[in-house]
């Protein structure tokens, strides 16, 4: 597992990280959010003994980062911000020179490279330099030497940056198979790879936890959490619609805006069925029929900035 206890960061008299505490144990795919310079890029070179902390300890799988680095980096794999590599080097000859790094030779060697080659769809760059690579592949190249050991930790800042949604898709579901024995921390910009891939989410924000739970926990903060959807005909009278919604006891407020109309429950009221046959009882199917109506999940970019921005406030 890992075990982060008081960890802090300090440059000079500003604060980084402060008094991080956090356990993870593998199956754990954890998203690391917060805003720009929350400390989030900064706790990740802690994690990977890139950078000694002012404060606290980091320990990977009983292996102390500080006094027991080199036996802790094994078993660690890191892509960094912006995913550097030696650019002169050609996509083979890079990965060959990690696997080497990561004590692998000959024939072993050899197998490690091609599979992450095949993982990764490197197979049209692989003579290629790395510095002629597009940032897409770059990343790609990245990821590969981050896996390229098989370790039981995976520590990626923002895994898909650059990609398109198709690079994207293959990524996440790299990561999502590899997390069944293993420790796998995401820092990332994206909410939507919060619930695509990970199974528990953090947010810092000004160096401090504010939030540590599931995605599923993280929707249900969100005022959008349970509430209904409902698109009509451009001819509907939507503040009709919205008056006579409002007067359901399940029914805690209406919103119109852009031709659609939001309704919002009372605590823990199941909406859907409530106005399925409210418009079914009332003969609104026939007269002012829904075109689309949908139940809306929690919306995370809301969530993300009450968090962080209330606790600047």
């Amino acid at each position: 597992m890992i075990e982060i206890s008081h960890l802090g960061k300090k440059f000079g008299d500003a604060e980084a990280v402060i008094n991080l505490n956090l356990n993870l144990v593998p199956g754990e795919i954890l998203g690391f959010l917060g805003p720009n310079g929350a400390g989030k890029s900064t706790t990740m070179k802690m994690l990977t003994g890139f950078m000694n902390p002012s404060s606290g300890h980091v320990k990977i799988f009983g292996h102390d980062v500080m006094s027991d680095r080199i036996e802790a980096q094994k078993l660690i794999g890191y892509l960094p911000e912006g995913a550097p590599a030696y650019e002169e080097m050609t996509t083979q000859s890079y990965l060959g020179f990690i696997a080497e790094v990561r004590g692998f030779s000959g024939l072993e060697k050899k197998k490690r490279v091609e599979e992450v080659i095949v993982k990764m769809s490197l197979d049209k760059v692989v003579h290629q330099k790395i510095e002629t690579l597009s940032k897409g592949f770059k990343r790609r190249v990245g990821l590969a030497q981050a896996i390229i050991h098989d370790p039981i930790v995976l520590i990626l800042d923002e895994p898909t940056d650059g990609l398109d949604p198709n690079q994207k898709h293959q990524v996440r579901s790299l990561i999502k198979s590899l997390s069944k024995e293993k420790i796998v921390v995401i820092s990332t910009h994206i909410l939507e790879e919060v619930t695509a891939v990970c199974n528990r989410v953090i947010i810092i924000s000004e160096g401090k936890l504010l939030s540590d739970c599931s995605p599923h926990e993280l929707e249900k903060k969100s005022a959008f959490y349970g509430a209904v959807s409902i698109e009509f005909h451009v001819d509907v009278d939507l503040n009709a619609v919205s008056d006579a919604l409002i007067s359901l006891s399940e029914v805690d407020k209406v919103q119109v805006a852009d031709g659609l109309l939001t309704v919002y429950p009372v605590a823990t009221a199941k909406l859907y069925t409530v106005l399925y046959n409210f418009f079914h009882q009332n003969g609104m199917f026939e007269s002012k029929k829904p075109t689309a109506m949908y139940l809306e999940k929690g919306k995370l970019d809301d969530v993300f900035r009450q968090i962080t921005q209330g606790d600047a406030a």
